[in-house]
């Protein structure tokens, strides 16, 4: 016998709970606004069942309520979700209310965020069960930071605190790391700069970057994140 544990979130928003995660790809299963509110949502295995939200609910704080969806496939639902987004708005909703976070390789979660500022996050079931804020202990200066940025970035989906992490360390470490550090913080800090909108920012990453004394190992081996600026814009916009 199986035990099934399904959440119970708050909905301010019915109609567009619905209209979002059927855009998803999730099948309704139950609809009821009267006498009660009662929604319930299938995509799979993964269930969401939506009720009356609690008086004075504000989503903008976007702490409603959550759940973790643990999985073996990150990668392939944030790939399907970006792809349903598109076809059935033109494009991936990535900012406001509803939306998905962003998803890069080798990241271990992302974000689904709904109408009612609820988070459903789908997290791979081998993500390390703890987390090192301020960096791994086993690195020193840049690299060290970068690591922050990354827990910043991936864990707590605080892009301007990783960026101020990346430019605090540059100032401090940049002339004493190793040419592959600085690109590593460079090309981290131009994709920040396209996530929070900032595009001058990280066009002048860029041209850093492409002048950058790297050797073609180094590019080839640090292909990834010096993508990452340019992957992610093509994610939005495509």
């Amino acid at each position: 016998m199986t035990d099934t544990t399904i959440p119970l979130l708050p909905c301010v928003a019915p109609g567009d709970t619905l209209d979002f995660f059927t855009a998803l790809g999730f099948e309704v299963t139950y609809n009821q606004t009267r006498p009660y509110l009662y929604l319930s949502l299938r995509r799979g295995d993964v269930e969401l069942h939506y009720g009356k939200p609690p008086a004075g609910l504000d989503p903008a704080e976007e702490c409603s309520g959550g759940c973790l969806v643990m999985t073996d496939d990150v990668a392939g639902y944030h790939r399907a979700f970006s792809e349903a987004l598109r076809a059935r708005y033109g494009k991936v909703l990535a900012k406001g209310r509803p939306r998905i976070t962003r998803y890069r390789p080798g990241q271990t979660r992302f974000t689904t965020v709904d109408p009612s500022g609820n988070n459903i996050v789908f997290i791979s079931r081998d993500e390390p069960i703890e987390l090192e804020y301020g960096g791994s202990k086993k690195l020193t200066g840049l690299a060290k930071a970068i690591d922050n940025a990354r827990i910043l970035r991936d864990f707590k989906t605080d892009h301007r605190a990783a960026a101020r992490a990346l430019d605090s360390a540059l100032k401090r470490h940049r002339a004493t790391a190793s040419p592959r550090d600085v690109a590593r913080a460079l090309a981290n800090r131009a994709e920040l700069a396209v996530a929070l909108g900032d595009r001058d920012r990280a066009i002048q990453i860029a041209e850093e970057l492409r002048n950058f004394p790297l050797t073609e190992q180094d590019r080839a081996e640090l292909a990834d994140d010096l993508s990452a600026a340019v992957d992610l814009q093509r994610w939005l916009s495509d």
